[in-house]
């Protein structure tokens, strides 16, 4: 009987300590079930915390989806919708976008916040996309009051100066900014930009025809232009032509003046020792005006250019009309649509116009330092020697390569060929060197 007690209790024994192992095995693994779950459940939060959200916001502006953008920093105000730095997202990413009711939201935020110069900065950012730029002016000297030892601030202020034509007063804030942050890039290149901008470019080049049915035609040509000021520029060109063993000379000279919602006005007019080959005289006025248009459209502008050009031959008198649109695309590049119509009077026969017409591609090929241009032209010609005078049809292929040394020095090459009536040809080939000063 003592026997059968102890072999009872043993067991009863054996299965508690049984137990309670199992016991321990089931809260080692509920144990790690529930740090599985924190770990998996932690980049959930970590997904929704600020700095989550802003850079998923600031990926999709460097992207330019404004919408998507938008709609992430607006999900944020749902949660805390008196978040200033919440709102000033949502009115810094408006105004990375151009929409202008970003005024309308910083000037809320300065309503229940006036002392962040974040703010501030925002909101001069809008006025000078507006063009206000005294009003930008003003914010960002209360940004810089706020924190007078902010380098970023400073430089923005130097920018502003700078627009508003106050270079000095630019200097001197770009100047601070470096005082407070040595490595500041952008105070350094806007130091850079202050330099006084080459007023002048000296432009020298040569060119020849090679044709098919004469000796070749060539021409060298010295060119000075120089902006006086912001609206006044003049022009003023020295040129020599060699056909077939004649040689001639023309000078041509044209003043430039910018006109309030005019444009760009050029009148000017030529003279020469014409031996026959060019014209004795020219006289010609030019309008351009142009409309920017975004910096993120597909069309970030459009120029159209209007002129009238006479020229007076010994036997002739002949008017043209052009007209070129230029369409500025992404990228740097461009496309030109242009048409001629030219009125030849020659002594001893009638009237009469002629059309002619020009499209031309330009596009860069290595970064700022090398650029192309492909055209093709079909119709009269630019009536620069007298067998051009709109006595053939012609279509003309060609193309042309720019290679910039540096902002101040550039090397230009064109060439083309000409396919004209009664199986004539002209190969041409031109260079030219620029220098500004």
């Amino acid at each position: 009987m003592a026997r059968r007690e102890c072999f009872g209790v043993a067991s009863i024994r054996a299965g508690l300590a049984d137990l309670c192992r199992l016991s321990s095995s089931l809260s080692l693994l509920f144990s790690l079930a529930f740090l599985t779950l924190l770990l998996e459940v932690a980049p959930a939060r970590g997904q929704a915390s600020p700095g989550d959200w802003q850079g998923h916001a600031r990926q999709l502006c460097e992207k330019g989806d404004w919408a998507s953008a938008l709609r992430v920093v607006e999900q944020e105000i749902v949660h805390s919708p008196n978040d200033v730095d919440v709102l000033s997202w949502h009115a810094r990413v408006l105004a990375w976008s151009g929409n202008l009711a970003a005024e309308h939201e910083y000037q809320a935020i300065l309503n229940i916040s006036a002392k962040d110069p974040d703010i501030w900065l925002g909101l001069a950012g809008v006025y000078t996309r507006e063009k206000k730029f005294e009003k930008a002016l003003q914010a960002l000297g209360t940004a810089v009051q706020l924190d007078p030892q902010r380098a970023d601030l400073h430089a923005a202020r130097a920018r502003a100066l700078r627009d508003a034509g106050e270079r000095a007063q630019a200097r001197a804030e770009f100047q601070k900014a470096l005082s407070f942050d040595p490595g500041s890039g952008e105070a350094r290149s806007g130091l850079t930009s202050l330099r006084r901008e080459p007023r002048s470019e000296l432009r020298l080049g040569n060119e020849t025809d090679f044709l098919s049915y004469s000796s070749a035609y060539q021409g060298s040509w010295a060119s000075l232009v120089t902006h006086w000021t912001p609206n006044w520029a003049s022009s003023v060109a020295e040129s020599v032509y060699q056909r077939a063993g004649v040689i001639a000379e023309k000078f041509t000279g044209s003043a430039t003046a910018r006109l309030p919602q005019l444009g760009a006005l050029t009148l000017g007019g030529a003279a020469a020792h014409d031996n026959a080959v060019i014209p004795k005289s020219e006289a010609f006025f030019d309008l351009d005006h142009g409309w920017k248009i975004g910096e993120v459209t597909p069309v970030r502008g459009v120029e159209f250019v209007y002129g009238q050009h006479w020229y007076w031959y010994q036997a002739a008198r002949i008017l043209t009309l052009n007209g070129t649109s230029i369409i500025y695309l992404p990228r740097d590049w461009s496309f030109s649509l242009g048409a001629t119509g030219a009125r030849s009077s020659f002594s001893g026969s009638g009237v009469e116009w002629r059309p002619s017409g020009t499209a031309r591609l330009g596009f860069p090929l290595v970064a700022k330092s090398l650029s192309g241009n492909v055209f093709f032209a079909a119709g009269t010609e630019n009536f620069a020697a007298a067998d051009q005078i709109g006595r053939f049809a012609s279509q003309t292929y060609g193309g042309g390569l720019r290679f910039r040394f540096s902002s101040r020095q550039d090397l230009s090459f064109v060439s083309s060929y000409q396919r004209r009536t009664q199986n004539r040809t002209d190969t041409y080939l031109g260079i030219s060197y620029g220098i500004r000063f």
